[in-house]
């Protein structure tokens, strides 16, 4: 409305406001013109301190408000779901950010994990000691990243050109897409799995159920996977809000049916001090040598949301919001994988051996009424695990990469095709490829892109970014760097990945012996990615002269949150 006062009726402009009475005069002009900027220019952002603009609305308004260009977002750079969050969009509380990791931690990646470290010769204490040290450290980037997509309401694509340039972006997110593609496969093989044991015993025995060398798997068990893949698209077609409601109310069911799990095991094993009787199998040396390894494993499970967790603090009502909500990962993480370790350690007293994977375990506990829960149960954590950690961050990132064609829904079909061409079933053959090749292996690709993309916000820019230049390609825009590519944060990715190469490499059976260092490397590859990364970013910054600059107070820049 109040631009079309000032388009309709001069009367309202600075110089006829000016009468005798100035100071009440100008103070109205600077209001009117305050209230103008803000509706016309800055949509995007909540309402804040916008008195800081009044000195810009004075007598010469209408000289200065030709300098005050609206948001035109270049189109090659922006559609519906890259530009900044509207305060109708940020619907999120702090219990439905919580809610969003209970239906992230309960699922069976996570139990598989807890599981695999009771497999691999740990206690359970052990065990539930490693994961919840991995989730306390994670917490701290995972707040740090989330900061940037509340106070601004952007996407991780569009923070990261912040650091990496406005086209350099791309190579960032696309890493992360990779490994989110991954993710996608591995949790829709195991939703399929559940399908497969809900399938009569006459059609599991029947010719379609026979090993294919070639495919890695039977054509049944495939089938099985393509139905589950197919269920849910229907779910992240609905976008955003459909998400948000899938993990809102599906948090306290899953909560009631890993109870059921647990109450099960209490029962059949004779309660805690059987469940629990397993003890380590592994020397002193032997468990440190394990646990290192372990805690990357643990934190790079993870680490694929902390680097795109912009995509739902974006939605957060406020910082508070998401602080609140991502405090609840550790308890959550660590009373989950208490579950996973008491129910695999209890499967030694009940079946005679370790079962650490809960698929294998519904086989074994029979009963129709039983499965269909359990099935249930798997159905529920593993789709709401996956739609929220391993289709957004792809999505967005295909969005980023060409936003005149493709829009959420299309990008997560592609992830989906992507989730695919992983052949999950390869990878959780063992727990050695699961927690060695998998997940460590993937931790040097995420560890530097978080370590530059915290180093570029809070120790070159202050917090402070310009959200008109995320979106230009202008080549005076504070982001363009050389040509939309900064290569100082090209060279510390690059410098942050090469040396846990030669560990992958022996890992994934591609060589036979490394020296030393390099293993140790390996073991602990995201936070020597990470630190490593972040320094030579942030150095480089302050060597080029690249430091925090003063920048312009545009209408598109917030206020203090």
């Amino acid at each position: 409305m109040s631009s079309k006062c000032f388009s309709f009726h001069p009367h309202l402009s600075s110089t006829s406001l000016i009468t005798k009475n100035s100071r009440l005069s100008l103070s109205l002009t600077a209001k009117l013109n305050a209230t103008h900027i803000q509706n016309q220019v800055h949509p995007f952002l909540p309402a804040r301190k916008y008195s800081r603009l009044t000195p810009m609305a004075s007598s010469q308004s209408s000289r200065n408000d030709s300098k005050l260009d609206p948001f035109e977002p270049d189109p090659t750079l922006t559609n519906d779901d890259l530009k900044p969050t509207t305060p109708a969009e940020r619907t999120y509380s702090g219990w439905e950010m919580a809610s969003l990791w209970i239906g992230l931690v309960v699922g069976v990646p996570s139990y598989y994990l807890a599981g695999s470290l009771v497999d691999l010769g740990m206690a359970w204490w052990q065990g539930i000691a490693t994961v919840v040290a991995a989730n306390i450290i994670l917490l701290v980037p995972l707040i740090l990243t989330g900061h940037p997509g509340t106070r601004y309401g952007i996407s991780f694509p569009v923070l990261a050109r912040s650091s990496f340039g406005i086209r350099g972006a791309h190579i960032p997110t696309l890493l992360r897409a990779l490994v989110g593609c991954g993710w996608y496969g591995i949790e829709t093989w195991i939703g399929g799995e559940a399908i497969f044991i809900l399938l009569p015993q006459f059609i599991k025995e029947s010719s379609s159920s026979q090993f294919l060398p070639w495919l890695g798997t039977s054509p049944l068990e495939f089938a099985c996977f393509i139905v589950f893949w197919v269920a849910q698209l229907t779910i992240v077609w609905k976008g955003m809000e459909g998400i948000r409601e899938l993990e809102k109310y599906s948090a306290p069911i899953l909560i009631i049916l890993t109870s059921c799990l647990l109450t099960w095991a209490y029962v059949k094993a004779g309660g805690f001090g059987h469940m629990l009787s397993i003890s380590s199998r592994l020397s002193s040396s032997e468990f440190w040598a394990l646990f290192f390894p372990s805690l990357t494993a643990n934190i790079s499970f993870w680490a694929t949301l902390a680097l795109n967790i912009p995509d739902f603090t974006r939605y957060a009502k406020s910082q508070t919001d998401q602080i609140i909500g991502h405090a609840g990962l550790p308890i959550f993480m660590g009373a989950f994988t208490f579950v996973g370790l008491a129910v695999t350690s209890s499967t030694k007293v009940i079946f005679g051996r370790v079962i650490s994977s809960p698929i294998q375990l519904l086989e074994q506990i029979g009963g129709l009424t039983t499965m269909i829960l359990a099935i249930f149960g798997i159905s529920l954590a593993t789709i709401t695990t996956n739609i929220a950690a391993n289709v957004v961050a792809p999505a967005n990132a295909l969005v980023n990469l060409s936003p005149s064609n493709f829009t959420f829904r299309r990008g997560a079909l592609l992830t989906a095709l992507l989730g695919i061409a992983f052949q999950p079933w390869r990878l959780l053959q063992t727990s050695e490829s699961f927690v060695y090749t998998w997940l460590v292996g993937y931790s040097a690709l995420l560890g530097p892109i978080g370590g530059i993309v915290l180093a570029d916000y809070y120790l070159i820019r202050k917090t402070d970014l310009s959200v008109k230049d995320l979106y230009s390609l202008s080549p005076y825009g504070a982001y363009y760097y050389s040509g939309g590519y900064n290569l100082a944060a090209m060279a510390a990715l690059l410098v942050g990945i090469l040396p846990v190469i030669p560990g992958f490499l022996q890992n994934g059976g591609v060589v036979s012996s490394i020296p030393e260092t390099f293993v140790v490397i390996y073991n602990n590859a995201w936070f020597f990615s990470f630190f490593l990364a972040g320094f030579l970013y942030w150095s480089a910054s302050i060597l080029t002269g690249k430091r925090k600059k003063s920048l312009p107070r545009d209408p598109l820049l917030p206020g203090e949150t």
